[in-house]
């Protein structure tokens, strides 16, 4: 059986899909087709149903359940991992409360879980241009626009280019409650049957465990894949975002990703479901 399956290139996810892919563990009869896209992009093509099993952003999730449910293995999910907001030494922080209208802030998509983010720290902040992650930097630099918010190994990088952090986006949401913060996670077609899903969610988290038991088996693969940085920047990028919650989610991961989606009902960021988010 062949599955379509999407992921980003980032290292986090190219190291935890390598073993899979690659059929470095048994895949018990499945063959995975896949697709590379950045994040935003998965969103939107799991809003479209375009693909069997995805990546996409916590916050997306909310409106892909009628379609779609988590598996435990494969998330990116932890503390400390969160985006950042940055702008150019120069920026004047006052306007933030004074005038922000006036502030054009790149985000790197609508639907994912750091707009999500940003919308709660900083709800005065509408002013929003979508780019592309890996060219945020690069905007606030020519001053395209005013403050960035970065996401991936951007938040490794921006201080070597001039850039200051205004808010970890994800500290203020640790801070606040107390919980671990949900970025992406995997999620497969609720019209699969039940054992495919449960065998996906079974394979997943065997290529996690190779991953961790064979870190550089992956190296190759994954930095075809990453932009250019140095091997000890992937696998910083790495080890930030695969952890144990990739490994299982747990009664901790599912806490906190509850959490999440109940602040976004009662700030009316997201609709109201009814599907249930978890696999079982």
């Amino acid at each position: 059986m062949k599955l379509s399956l999407g992921f980003s290139p980032c290292p986090n996810d190219t190291f935890i899909f390598d073993a899979l892919i690659h059929k470095k563990i048994d895949t018990e009869g499945l063959d995975f087709e896949v697709s590379y896209d950045d994040v935003e992009t998965l969103n939107q093509k799991a809003f479209n149903q375009q693909l069997d099993i995805t990546k996409l952003s916590y916050h997306a999730f909310a409106y892909a359940l009628e379609n779609y449910v988590l598996l435990d293995a494969g998330s990116a999910l932890g503390f400390g991992v969160g985006p950042l907001l940055i702008a150019n030494q120069d920026f004047d922080e006052s306007l933030i409360q004074q005038q922000p209208e006036l502030l054009k802030v790149g985000i790197p998509g609508k639907y994912t879980t750091a707009n999500f983010l940003l919308g709660v720290a900083y709800p005065q902040l509408q002013n929003k241009q979508e780019i592309v992650f890996s060219q945020i930097e690069q905007q606030l630099l020519n001053k395209e626009i005013d403050l960035g918010l970065i996401i991936h190994e951007n938040r490794f990088t921006y201080h070597e280019k001039g850039l200051k952090k205004i808010m970890d986006l994800g500290d203020y949401w640790e801070k606040t409650t107390q919980s671990a913060i949900p970025l992406g996670g995997i999620v497969i077609k609720r019209s699969l049957p039940d054992e495919v899903k449960l065998k996906v969610n079974r394979l997943i988290r065997k290529s996690v465990e190779f991953a961790f038991a064979n870190p550089k088996s992956g190296l190759d693969y994954i930095r075809s894949h990453a932009q250019e940085m140095s091997e000890e920047v992937m696998y910083k990028h790495i080890s930030l975002y695969v952890n144990q919650y990739s490994v299982d989610l747990g009664a901790e991961g599912r806490k906190a990703i509850q959490q999440l989606f109940q602040t976004a009902l009662e700030k009316k960021i997201i609709p109201n479901y009814s599907k249930s988010i978890f696999l079982t």
